[in-house]
């Protein structure tokens, strides 16, 4: 397997909310593969299918988001659009994960 690096539009996209992803990367499942997680979040489609089988109590959520960077028509709209479904998300997700 082959790390996919940063892409450029994301980093753009992302400084316009004053967040600075400039140093970061990706990373592989497979280096993690020794931690017990309590929770797995994937967050496309692709990840879900092919994400390994974690321990029986490690909690699995998925949700799909669309790649910005696979649409054809208005980039600048869907990396604005995702990014804030990113944001809404995980802000819903913290709600739900603390009444829980």
């Amino acid at each position: 397997m082959q790390r996919h690096g940063l892409n450029l539009d994301a980093v753009y996209y992302m400084n316009e909310v004053e967040i600075d992803i400039s140093s970061h990367q990706s990373n592989l499942i497979e280096e993690y593969l020794h931690i017990a997680f309590d929770l797995i979040l994937t967050v496309c489609d692709h990840a879900n299918e092919t994400c390994p089988i974690f321990p029986s109590n490690t909690k699995q959520l998925h949700h799909n988001f669309e790649d910005p960077s696979k649409v054809t028509n208005d980039k600048e709209l869907a990396f604005r659009k995702v990014r804030d479904e990113i944001r809404d998300f995980a802000e819903q997700l913290v709600v739900n994960l603390t009444i829980k």
